[in-house]
Protein backbone atom coordinates (compact mmCIF):
# COMPACT_ATOMS: atom_id res chain seq x y z
CA UNK A 1 0.00 0.00 0.00
CA UNK A 2 3.01 2.39 0.22
CA UNK A 3 2.16 3.96 -3.32
CA UNK A 4 -1.21 5.32 -2.19
CA UNK A 5 1.38 7.34 0.64
CA UNK A 6 1.45 10.30 -2.42
CA UNK A 7 -1.06 11.55 0.19
CA UNK A 8 -3.79 14.05 -1.03
CA UNK A 9 -2.68 13.27 -4.46
CA UNK A 10 -3.64 9.98 -4.52
CA UNK A 11 -6.63 10.23 -2.20
CA UNK A 12 -7.85 13.19 -4.93
CA UNK A 13 -7.62 10.78 -7.41
CA UNK A 14 -9.21 7.98 -5.62
CA UNK A 15 -11.99 10.58 -4.50
CA UNK A 16 -12.39 11.72 -8.10
CA UNK A 17 -12.86 7.90 -9.62
CA UNK A 18 -15.55 7.61 -6.87
CA UNK A 19 -17.63 10.61 -8.43
CA UNK A 20 -17.35 8.99 -11.76
CA UNK A 21 -18.66 6.34 -10.55
CA UNK A 22 -21.76 7.85 -9.83
CA UNK A 23 -23.67 6.97 -12.14
CA UNK A 24 -21.76 4.14 -14.45
CA UNK A 25 -24.27 1.61 -14.91
CA UNK A 26 -25.80 3.14 -18.36
CA UNK A 27 -29.68 2.24 -19.19
CA UNK A 28 -30.77 1.36 -22.52
CA UNK A 29 -31.61 4.85 -24.38
CA UNK A 30 -34.56 5.42 -26.83
CA UNK A 31 -32.14 4.51 -29.57
CA UNK A 32 -31.02 1.16 -28.20
CA UNK A 33 -34.91 0.41 -27.07
CA UNK A 34 -35.91 0.92 -31.18
CA UNK A 35 -33.60 -2.04 -31.44
CA UNK A 36 -36.61 -4.44 -30.85
CA UNK A 37 -35.38 -4.70 -27.44
CA UNK A 38 -38.22 -3.10 -24.49
CA UNK A 39 -36.25 -1.28 -21.37
CA UNK A 40 -34.99 -3.39 -18.67
CA UNK A 41 -37.15 -3.12 -15.58
CA UNK A 42 -34.40 -3.35 -12.91
CA UNK A 43 -30.55 -3.00 -12.90
CA UNK A 44 -28.21 -3.63 -9.77
CA UNK A 45 -24.44 -3.79 -10.07
CA UNK A 46 -21.48 -4.02 -7.70
CA UNK A 47 -17.76 -2.87 -8.48
CA UNK A 48 -15.20 -2.93 -7.29
CA UNK A 49 -12.41 0.18 -7.03
CA UNK A 50 -8.61 0.24 -6.86
CA UNK A 51 -6.02 2.30 -6.74
CA UNK A 52 -2.58 1.12 -8.25
CA UNK A 53 -3.37 -2.42 -8.29
CA UNK A 54 -4.72 -2.62 -4.87
CA UNK A 55 -8.25 -3.06 -3.96
CA UNK A 56 -9.60 -0.04 -1.57
CA UNK A 57 -13.12 -0.18 -2.12
CA UNK A 58 -16.97 -0.94 -3.94
CA UNK A 59 -19.20 1.12 -5.88
CA UNK A 60 -22.88 -0.42 -5.85
CA UNK A 61 -25.72 0.85 -7.96
CA UNK A 62 -29.55 0.47 -8.39
CA UNK A 63 -31.46 1.51 -10.65
CA UNK A 64 -35.54 1.04 -11.75
CA UNK A 65 -37.22 1.89 -14.86
CA UNK A 66 -40.63 2.29 -15.84
CA UNK A 67 -43.85 4.00 -17.15
CA UNK A 68 -40.67 6.25 -19.31
CA UNK A 69 -38.92 7.48 -15.93
CA UNK A 70 -35.78 6.74 -14.44
CA UNK A 71 -34.79 6.61 -10.88
CA UNK A 72 -31.37 5.22 -9.22
CA UNK A 73 -29.15 4.99 -6.43
CA UNK A 74 -25.97 4.09 -5.85
CA UNK A 75 -23.21 3.92 -2.73
CA UNK A 76 -19.51 4.14 -2.78
CA UNK A 77 -17.00 3.50 -0.08
CA UNK A 78 -13.71 3.42 0.50
CA UNK A 79 -11.10 2.79 2.42
CA UNK A 80 -7.42 3.20 2.28
CA UNK A 81 -3.76 3.64 3.89
CA UNK A 82 -4.81 0.60 6.44
CA UNK A 83 -8.25 2.69 7.36
CA UNK A 84 -6.28 5.78 7.85
CA UNK A 85 -8.27 7.71 4.71
CA UNK A 86 -11.94 6.65 4.58
CA UNK A 87 -14.60 7.77 2.48
CA UNK A 88 -17.79 7.38 1.75
CA UNK A 89 -20.44 8.85 -0.53
CA UNK A 90 -24.58 8.62 -1.74
CA UNK A 91 -25.88 9.69 -4.73
CA UNK A 92 -29.02 9.72 -6.65
CA UNK A 93 -31.00 10.78 -9.63
CA UNK A 94 -34.34 10.88 -11.72
CA UNK A 95 -35.91 12.24 -14.35
CA UNK A 96 -37.72 10.51 -17.94
CA UNK A 97 -36.49 8.92 -21.03
CA UNK A 98 -38.18 10.74 -23.75
CA UNK A 99 -38.48 10.35 -27.66
CA UNK A 100 -36.38 13.82 -27.87
CA UNK A 101 -33.86 12.44 -25.29
CA UNK A 102 -33.13 12.28 -21.59
CA UNK A 103 -34.79 14.58 -19.57
CA UNK A 104 -33.35 15.01 -15.84
CA UNK A 105 -34.84 16.13 -13.40
CA UNK A 106 -33.07 15.75 -10.07
CA UNK A 107 -29.25 14.89 -8.73
CA UNK A 108 -28.11 14.49 -5.43
CA UNK A 109 -24.46 13.49 -4.00
CA UNK A 110 -23.51 13.97 -0.49
CA UNK A 111 -20.28 12.57 1.47
CA UNK A 112 -18.86 12.86 4.67
CA UNK A 113 -15.25 14.31 4.85
CA UNK A 114 -13.82 14.11 8.40
CA UNK A 115 -16.44 15.90 10.60
CA UNK A 116 -18.15 17.74 7.53
CA UNK A 117 -20.83 16.87 5.42
CA UNK A 118 -20.82 18.33 1.56
CA UNK A 119 -24.00 17.53 -0.29
CA UNK A 120 -24.64 19.06 -4.02
CA UNK A 121 -28.98 19.71 -5.19
CA UNK A 122 -29.30 20.11 -8.64
CA UNK A 123 -32.88 21.14 -9.86
CA UNK A 124 -34.39 21.10 -13.60
CA UNK A 125 -36.45 22.66 -15.51
CA UNK A 126 -36.83 21.24 -18.76
CA UNK A 127 -33.03 20.69 -19.92
CA UNK A 128 -32.20 24.08 -17.96
CA UNK A 129 -30.45 23.63 -14.55
CA UNK A 130 -33.05 25.46 -12.22
CA UNK A 131 -31.58 25.19 -8.97
CA UNK A 132 -28.73 24.66 -6.96
CA UNK A 133 -28.07 23.91 -3.28
CA UNK A 134 -24.52 23.43 -1.50
CA UNK A 135 -23.42 22.57 1.29
CA UNK A 136 -21.26 24.11 2.65
CA UNK A 137 -22.33 26.95 0.66
CA UNK A 138 -19.15 28.92 -0.33
CA UNK A 139 -19.35 31.65 -2.70
CA UNK A 140 -16.99 30.41 -5.85
CA UNK A 141 -13.34 31.36 -6.05
CA UNK A 142 -12.33 34.47 -7.00
CA UNK A 143 -9.72 32.39 -9.78
CA UNK A 144 -12.29 30.05 -11.00
CA UNK A 145 -14.14 30.99 -14.55
CA UNK A 146 -17.39 32.28 -13.95
CA UNK A 147 -20.38 30.65 -14.64
CA UNK A 148 -22.87 31.92 -17.55
CA UNK A 149 -26.67 31.35 -17.93
CA UNK A 150 -25.78 29.56 -21.25
CA UNK A 151 -23.12 26.60 -19.70
CA UNK A 152 -26.58 25.29 -17.17
CA UNK A 153 -28.59 24.68 -20.71
CA UNK A 154 -28.85 21.42 -22.49
CA UNK A 155 -26.31 19.54 -20.16
CA UNK A 156 -26.43 16.42 -17.90
CA UNK A 157 -25.72 16.06 -13.98
CA UNK A 158 -23.52 13.69 -13.69
CA UNK A 159 -25.75 10.97 -13.75
CA UNK A 160 -27.70 11.43 -16.05
CA UNK A 161 -24.62 12.06 -18.11
CA UNK A 162 -23.69 8.08 -17.25
CA UNK A 163 -27.01 7.15 -18.37
CA UNK A 164 -26.78 8.85 -21.95
CA UNK A 165 -23.27 6.88 -22.32
CA UNK A 166 -26.25 3.97 -23.51
CA UNK A 167 -27.82 6.45 -26.14
CA UNK A 168 -26.04 5.25 -28.94
CA UNK A 169 -25.78 2.27 -31.81
CA UNK A 170 -22.45 0.38 -31.87
CA UNK A 171 -21.09 2.44 -34.41
CA UNK A 172 -21.24 5.83 -32.04
CA UNK A 173 -20.99 4.19 -28.50
CA UNK A 174 -17.42 5.70 -28.34
CA UNK A 175 -18.18 8.99 -30.52
CA UNK A 176 -20.13 11.94 -28.95
CA UNK A 177 -19.38 14.74 -26.56
CA UNK A 178 -21.38 14.77 -23.53
CA UNK A 179 -22.03 17.41 -21.69
CA UNK A 180 -22.16 17.69 -17.98
CA UNK A 181 -22.69 20.43 -14.69
CA UNK A 182 -22.05 19.13 -11.71
CA UNK A 183 -23.78 21.58 -9.04
CA UNK A 184 -20.05 23.49 -9.39
CA UNK A 185 -18.17 22.77 -12.58
CA UNK A 186 -19.57 22.70 -16.08
CA UNK A 187 -17.49 20.11 -18.33
CA UNK A 188 -17.86 18.10 -21.38
CA UNK A 189 -16.78 14.65 -21.59
CA UNK A 190 -15.49 13.95 -25.49
CA UNK A 191 -15.90 10.17 -26.27
CA UNK A 192 -13.58 8.61 -29.41
CA UNK A 193 -12.90 5.16 -30.02
CA UNK A 194 -9.56 3.56 -28.96
CA UNK A 195 -9.91 -0.36 -29.03
CA UNK A 196 -12.16 -3.76 -29.21
CA UNK A 197 -11.06 -5.68 -26.41
CA UNK A 198 -11.83 -9.56 -26.04
CA UNK A 199 -13.35 -10.71 -22.63
CA UNK A 200 -13.27 -14.38 -20.51
CA UNK A 201 -16.18 -14.82 -18.75
CA UNK A 202 -15.64 -18.06 -16.11
CA UNK A 203 -19.33 -17.84 -15.47
CA UNK A 204 -21.22 -17.65 -19.18
CA UNK A 205 -23.55 -15.22 -19.50
CA UNK A 206 -24.82 -15.74 -23.06
CA UNK A 207 -23.62 -11.89 -24.37
CA UNK A 208 -21.06 -11.25 -26.08
CA UNK A 209 -17.36 -11.59 -24.89
CA UNK A 210 -16.02 -8.21 -25.97
CA UNK A 211 -15.39 -4.55 -24.52
CA UNK A 212 -15.59 -1.75 -26.55
CA UNK A 213 -12.76 0.72 -25.19
CA UNK A 214 -13.58 4.25 -25.36
CA UNK A 215 -11.31 7.05 -24.70
CA UNK A 216 -12.66 9.92 -23.02
CA UNK A 217 -10.99 12.95 -22.56
CA UNK A 218 -12.43 15.88 -19.83
CA UNK A 219 -12.88 18.75 -21.30
CA UNK A 220 -13.31 22.06 -18.45
CA UNK A 221 -15.74 24.89 -19.66
CA UNK A 222 -16.84 26.84 -16.77
CA UNK A 223 -16.79 27.06 -12.78
CA UNK A 224 -12.86 25.70 -12.59
CA UNK A 225 -9.81 27.07 -11.23
CA UNK A 226 -7.57 26.93 -15.10
CA UNK A 227 -4.33 26.27 -12.85
CA UNK A 228 -5.91 23.38 -11.13
CA UNK A 229 -5.44 22.20 -15.21
CA UNK A 230 -1.57 23.01 -15.36
CA UNK A 231 0.06 19.87 -15.18
CA UNK A 232 -2.90 18.17 -12.91
CA UNK A 233 -2.37 14.82 -11.28
CA UNK A 234 -4.99 13.15 -13.30
CA UNK A 235 -4.73 12.79 -16.86
CA UNK A 236 -8.03 14.10 -17.95
CA UNK A 237 -6.82 13.44 -22.18
CA UNK A 238 -6.64 9.31 -21.68
CA UNK A 239 -9.78 8.06 -18.92
CA UNK A 240 -11.08 5.03 -20.36
CA UNK A 241 -14.42 3.46 -20.38
CA UNK A 242 -14.81 0.19 -21.28
CA UNK A 243 -18.64 -0.47 -22.61
CA UNK A 244 -20.08 -4.25 -22.80
CA UNK A 245 -22.86 -4.79 -24.67
CA UNK A 246 -25.85 -6.80 -23.87
CA UNK A 247 -28.16 -7.25 -26.24
CA UNK A 248 -31.09 -9.45 -24.40
CA UNK A 249 -31.39 -6.36 -22.55
CA UNK A 250 -31.16 -3.72 -25.41
CA UNK A 251 -28.18 -1.73 -23.54
CA UNK A 252 -24.25 -1.19 -22.84
CA UNK A 253 -23.07 -1.35 -19.28
CA UNK A 254 -19.70 0.56 -18.60
CA UNK A 255 -17.39 -2.72 -17.56
CA UNK A 256 -14.43 -0.86 -16.30
CA UNK A 257 -13.45 2.71 -15.47
CA UNK A 258 -10.14 3.60 -15.49
CA UNK A 259 -8.34 7.41 -14.65
CA UNK A 260 -4.60 7.56 -14.83
CA UNK A 261 -2.18 9.69 -13.36
CA UNK A 262 1.08 9.92 -12.58
CA UNK A 263 1.38 7.36 -9.84
CA UNK A 264 -1.27 4.98 -10.54
CA UNK A 265 -4.61 4.33 -12.07
CA UNK A 266 -7.50 4.80 -10.25
CA UNK A 267 -9.89 1.72 -11.66
CA UNK A 268 -13.30 0.37 -11.31
CA UNK A 269 -14.46 -2.49 -12.45
CA UNK A 270 -17.59 -4.92 -12.73
CA UNK A 271 -17.86 -7.58 -10.59
CA UNK A 272 -21.41 -8.50 -10.67
CA UNK A 273 -24.10 -7.40 -12.94
CA UNK A 274 -27.62 -8.29 -12.49
CA UNK A 275 -30.33 -7.39 -15.24
CA UNK A 276 -33.81 -7.74 -15.55
CA UNK A 277 -35.15 -7.56 -18.84
CA UNK A 278 -38.26 -6.11 -19.77
CA UNK A 279 -39.59 -9.82 -20.12
CA UNK A 280 -38.71 -10.31 -16.70
CA UNK A 281 -35.54 -13.16 -18.11
CA UNK A 282 -32.75 -12.40 -15.56
CA UNK A 283 -29.48 -11.75 -17.12
CA UNK A 284 -25.99 -11.59 -14.94
CA UNK A 285 -22.52 -10.74 -15.64
CA UNK A 286 -19.79 -12.18 -13.26
CA UNK A 287 -16.33 -11.96 -13.25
Amino acid sequence: MANLGAGARGRSIVRGLVVVAAATVAWPSERAAALDTAWPSQLSAVYKLSFNGFEVGTYRFDGHFANGAYSAVSKAEVSALFGAFKWAGNFSGSGALEAAGLRPATFEMSYKKKKKFVSVKIGFAGRTVSSVALVPNKPPSPEAIKLKPENLKNVFDPMAAMITVSDARPSDACNRVIPVFDGKQRYDLHFSFKAREPLTERYPSGQPKELIVCRVKYVPIAGHKPKDFVDPWIDYNNIEFALRAVPKAGIYVPYRVTIPSPIGSAVMTADTINITAANNQQIALKQ
